[in-house]
This record gives structure tokens, sequence and C-alpha cells, in this order.
């Protein structure tokens, strides 16, 4: 793959997508201009996204990734408005034998959290979302999941990676509060109860409950609700792309942003940060590099656009 560089803009009625670096093309955003920011960064190196030697992704140490992640981290906090959240969605990055000489973890989201810190952000909360370990298991090859390790030596055994949504502020008051009425709004006061929850779960019957019968767990964060990432993948990826799931964003979107506000994704992948905010009443803008991922982003907004617009079954014909 020939590692070249293009830029690219398209807008809709409720988008602008940006082709192009996201260290570069947030310096195009307005100060303080986004109302909330929701993204998942290249775990740097757990996958490899394309050849670009500007893709964080492929940064030779974690040093030189956080080094590059803390421009972004710099433009978010000058285009967000003070008082307003960042959303990261990350996980826990493994060593390997051939590589690290040992098989284990390094604390990617500790590392992001104190880069976030140390630029001036407010580290304001955190939920873990639950995986699936046996399907973490078939889908990763894991020999650490693995029945045959547990069976043949248990000391190999580890628990399966779950992932995290980190949430930052921004300091400064809210000029504009997020209001949910007990029982009309967006997110209902059964709703709190439920995604107040520091785990978020995909199971949605049965599940933990203390002696009380509360339920600890936020459920419903299903690992396959994504956008489908098929014709976004070219023929050299080395790696599958990650989709964020969709509820994951939505819950995000409804708890803290308002209908027509703006929502940004530096790493935007094939959009579904800005899918799912066009359908929740918000405007969206984000940055892609890789331009197979940015067309299908494209894609993926116009269809979120014609999906708000399209008239109800019951809507009477003009």
């Amino acid at each position: 793959m020939i590692d070249t560089y293009a830029t690219a803009t398209e807008t809709g009625e409720h988008f602008t997508a940006m082709m192009g670096d996201s260290c570069e093309r947030l310096g195009e955003l307005s100060d303080e201009s986004v109302d909330l920011s929701i993204h998942s960064p290249p775990f740097a190196s757990l996958f490899v996204y394309s050849a670009s030697t500007r893709d964080l992704g492929n940064s030779a140490s974690r040093q030189e990734f956080l080094t590059h992640y803390r421009f972004i981290i710099d433009h978010m906090l000058r285009v967000t408005r003070p008082g307003r959240i960042a959303c990261v969605h990350v996980q826990q990055v493994t060593t390997t034998k051939a590589t690290h000489g040992h098989v284990g973890l390094t604390d990617f989201r500790g590392e992001v959290i104190r880069e976030y810190q140390a630029a001036g952000w407010i580290f304001y909360g955190e939920v873990t979302i639950w995986k699936d370990p046996q399907a973490q298991s078939i889908r990763t090859k894991a020999f650490t999941l693995a029945f045959q390790t547990k069976n043949r030596d248990s000391a190999a055994t580890r628990p399966a990676l779950a992932d995290y949504l980190l949430v930052f502020k921004k300091p400064g008051d809210n000029a504009v509060p997020i209001r949910h009425e007990a029982e009309a709004g967006e997110v209902t006061n059964d709703d709190w109860i439920d995604w107040a929850s520091p785990i978020w779960s995909d199971h949605h019957d049965g599940g933990w409950l203390d002696g009380e019968g509360i339920c600890p767990v936020w459920w419903g964060i299903r690992e396959s609700d994504t956008l489908q990432y098929r014709s976004a993948r070219e023929h050299n990826d080395e790696k599958h792309i990650a989709p964020l799931q969709l509820g994951f964003i939505d819950r995000c979107v409804r708890l803290w942003s308002n209908p027509g506000e703006l929502v940004l994704s530096p790493f935007m992948g094939i959009g579904s940060e800005g899918y799912q905010s066009i359908l929740r009443g918000r405007r969206f803008i984000g940055c892609e590099l890789k331009a197979s991922y940015w067309r299908q982003a494209v894609a993926n907004l116009r269809a979120a656009e014609a999906e708000v617009t399209a008239p109800s079954l019951f809507e009477p014909a003009s």
C-alpha cells in the first residue's frame, strides 16, 4: 500500500466529515464550539488500520503514540465548551512473548487518563464494559482464555479484557444545562438507575443481584450492535476495524448533550458516532485519516440523515 496523504470534506444538513490528519484538521474548528466528543483512539498498535506514517496506530513506541495523541487531546480541550464532556473508549493493551518477552498487559487505560489530566482535563468518571469471555476467546484465539489452557495449566489463564468508558470534563461552568425531565426526557429516572452503574453488560435477562435484588450492571450494550464495516475494509488491512457499539454511543449522546448540539469524533472511522448522533437529533463533525473508512462514513452519515428525514407511514401525504 502506498503511503499517500490527501484531504477532503463532505457536508450534509447535519454533519461535516473531514478526511485527513486529526492533528491538523481539528485546527480548523473554532474554540469552544463542540458540546460533546465521543471516540475510540487507535489502541497503540493493537490494530493496524493503514500504512500511513500519520496513523497513530503505527507509532514505534507507546511514548511516541502518547506524544502524537496529545495533539488531539489539546485540540479537543480547546474546541470543547466549558463544563462539557469527552467520552473516550479504551481497553488495556496486551504484551506478547515474541515482542516483549512475556505475555501480560500494559496499562493503556491509565496512560490515557494521565495524558488527559496533564492536558488540563478533569478525570470525571469511568464505566467498565463487560465482555463475553467465550466470545472473546473465539474471536481473538487468545490461549489465555482457552479451555485447553485452563485444563493444562491454569496459571497461564487470565480474565477476558474489558472495555472502558473514560469520562473527562473540561474545567468551567456549563452554560447550557442538559435537562432530562423525570419521565419525559431522553433519559428517564429508571434509565439513570441502570446507567449510573459502574459496570455495563450486554446481558438482558437474569444477571447478578445483590442481597436487596438491585443489579449493579448497565444492561444492553450488545457487542454485535455496530455499523456494518465490511464495505470499508481493504485487501491489505491486517486486522479488522472495530466500530464502537451503537448502544454505547447512544447512551453517551443522550446523557451528555442536548438535541441540536454538536458532537465531535476525531477518529470517526466508518462514522458510528455521527450516525447515532444524527439519529438522536444532534449535529456531527468528524475526522478520519483513511480514505476508504471516510467514504464509508460519509455514506453512513447520509443514510442517517435520510432516516431522520423520511416521512413516517402514519404521516399524511403533503
